[in-house]
């Protein structure tokens, strides 16, 4: 049933998907009735409290076709969230939905751009997640759900889609260069399930017993091949991410930036950004001079800039300040969204 699913959402994308999602869970149903009662209670009551364990995100988004909705998953009994990195956390407060409908606002306590994840937290709510001590890895062939807000259905006290699938496999997408646009380029399990769905990212995916095994990644597609990668990130990446998070190795606090005497300004590099309206408006280009040093490095109208020198730009004023510490003689690096790909481009004045 699963490979079923697999190759038939392979074909088929969009709204279509709910109508197959409809079909395999009264399939499912059917095949469960064969089974032994106890084991279909246990799969219900394991999927109930991981359900409980991640949280609807909803954030910044609807620019330029953005999605402004995720998931994410509570990692402790402290109001830690992790999640995938991305222009939904470009705001000051993400707004966080429960299984049981409460609103909660959660800061970016930091994130790690390498392996695209963030950790978010919420202060005295008494949120219960995951124990990352005992995560574990998984295996290829292993039986395992998906546990997301595809599509953005749950919105209020709904609990999140669950999804059963399998590993079908664990490879590097280092082996993919080329052909598939992620920063990240490290192991990750391809799952016989379609997890590949707005809103899906950040996910948590749970062996049958319940323990988190990985996080469901960001969307990515095989332009080559024409198809898109269902997968998720193995649980030893994720800790140790998390852990060089919460340590604040991954991130600079803006208030440290010390201006310097003669800095880089986004009309010295040749861009014009768009106009500044918002409380944090998005440092998307709007233009890019004729002859600039912008230019030369590939810069073009309607990139979204999302990190420099891989610290996290969260508005236009974040940009400006951070230019502001980089003397004009010094070139930088910058990654920036253009569509659904993400580019890393060396300034050099």
């Amino acid at each position: 049933m699963n490979s079923f699913n697999h190759v038939i959402g392979s074909v088929f994308q969009g709204s279509t998907y709910l109508l197959l999602l409809f079909f395999a869970s009264n399939c499912t149903r059917a095949s469960d009735q064969g089974r032994d009662p106890s084991t279909v209670i246990n799969n219900e009551a394991v999927i109930a409290t991981s359900q409980e364990k991640v949280v609807k995100l909803y954030g910044a988004g609807g620019v330029k076709g953005l999605e402004s909705y995720q998931s994410g998953i509570i990692i402790d009994n402290s109001g830690h969230i992790l999640t995938s990195w991305s222009t939904v956390l470009d705001v000051n407060k993400v707004r966080v939905v429960t299984f049981d409908g409460r609103r909660l606002d959660a800061t970016v306590v930091g994130m790690d751009p390498q392996n695209e994840l963030a950790v978010l937290k919420v202060d005295d709510a008494g949120l219960v997640g995951f124990d990352l001590t005992i995560a574990s890895a998984a295996t290829t062939g292993q039986r395992v759900f998906a546990i997301s807000n595809l599509f953005g259905i749950a919105a209020g006290n709904e609990s999140c889609s669950a999804q059963k699938g399998v590993i079908m496999a664990t490879t590097p997408l280092t082996t993919r260069r080329g052909k598939i646009k992620s920063l990240y380029q490290g192991r990750v399990y391809v799952l016989d399930v379609m997890t590949n769905n707005p809103g899906a990212s950040g996910g948590a995916l749970v062996d049958l017993k319940g323990h988190l095994v990985g996080m469901i990644g960001k969307e990515i597609r095989d332009e080559q091949a024409g198809i898109w990668l269902n997968y998720a990130l193995p649980m030893d990446v994720v800790k140790a991410s998390v852990e060089r998070i919460l340590s604040g190795t991954t991130s600079m606090q803006e208030s440290s930036l010390k201006a310097v005497a003669q800095p880089h300004r986004p009309s010295d590099i040749g861009i014009t950004l768009i106009p500044d309206v918002l409380a944090k408006t998005p440092p998307f280009v709007d233009q890019v001079r004729e002859g600039s040093a912008a230019l030369r490095c590939g810069l073009q109208t309607n990139d979204l800039i999302l990190l420099l020198n891989d610290q996290r730009v969260d508005s236009r004023k974040s940009l400006e300040k951070m230019l502001s510490t980089i003397n004009r003689a010094d070139s930088f690096y910058l990654l920036v969204q253009r569509g659904q790909e993400l580019i890393r481009i060396h300034v050099r004045p």
